[in-house]
């Protein structure tokens, strides 16, 4: 990983961001960080949200940050404004038999890997999901890395996609992850591709469910606390920030902005 200020961000006109320890500092959201989210638009760099967190948090952020849309539980879906302003659902599963199938079969596989893994139980969150299910390692629980690996391989042994964010092991069924989705938002909603060596895209993130995002991207950066994992990581980030969480977030924001802007920042921006 190379530091962030070796990055030529001058074309860049959208960020694809994690939430959990990438925008969030100790689990909250900062003033700052939403600062930097508007700057960023003021400047003409659209900011989608990329997470594992539910569905009903997806709709809460998507109708209260200023973002272009937001991508939740892993890929399953995401929220964007159709014209006229009206926020619209996509699914990657949009038959809906297909999801009641796989949801009920879900269901039954994580009571079975949670019976298996002592201490292991379902995030709090989990009530607001609508495909994927989030068991809690490290949020209100602490099976901790060990256990974590244990729910990943009981899972995957049964056909269920299961990874970890810096908090849960999400798991699903189906053929999506965070990389297909936002492909298919940047297809849909803009009418574009994501091409190899894109310098207009970025993505910044810092756990092993951003892997497919950092393989993705040219322009993937991963927060300095995404050190934490990185050699564990098949597909690390290309580049990182000097700072952790929230900050490494206001590092890329401003590091944009400098490249970005046709004036010099203000007072207010620092």
């Amino acid at each position: 990983m190379r530091p962030l200020h070796q990055a030529d961000l001058r074309k860049v006109r959208a960020v694809f961001t994690d939430v959990d320890g990438t925008l969030t500092t100790g689990g909250r959201l900062h003033s700052s960080t939403v600062k930097a989210l508007e700057w960023l638009v003021a400047y003409g760099v659209q900011v989608v949200l990329v997470s594992g967190r539910p569905s009903g948090w997806g709709e809460c952020w998507a109708r209260q940050l200023p973002v272009a849309g937001v991508i939740v539980e892993n890929g399953g879906l995401y929220f964007a404004r159709a014209p006229g302003g009206r926020l619209k659902k996509v699914y990657a599963q949009p038959a809906l038999a297909t999801r009641v199938a796989n949801r009920a079969r879900l269901v039954r596989e994580v009571n079975a890997a949670l019976q298996a893994v002592p201490g292991a139980r379902l995030s709090m969150d989990s009530v607001a999901t609508e495909v994927d299910l989030a068991i809690d390692y490290a949020e209100e629980a602490a099976l901790g890395p060990a256990g974590a690996e244990q729910l990943e391989r009981h899972l995957r042994s049964r056909g269920v996609t299961a990874v970890r964010s810096s908090v849960h092991v999400n798991c699903w069924l189906g053929r999506f992850d965070k990389c297909s989705m936002v492909e298919k938002f940047i297809r849909t909603e803009w009418g574009l591709t994501l091409k190899p060596s894109d310098p207009r895209f970025v993505y910044l993130g810092d756990s092993y469910n951003d892997e497919p995002m950092f393989r993705a991207f040219s322009l993937s950066v991963g927060v300095a606390n995404v050190i934490d994992v990185v050699d564990r990581l098949t597909h690390s980030p290309k580049f990182v920030t000097r700072a952790r969480e929230g900050r490494g977030f206001r590092e890329l924001a401003d590091a944009i902005v400098r490249n970005t802007a046709p004036t010099p920042r203000t007072k207010e921006h620092r």
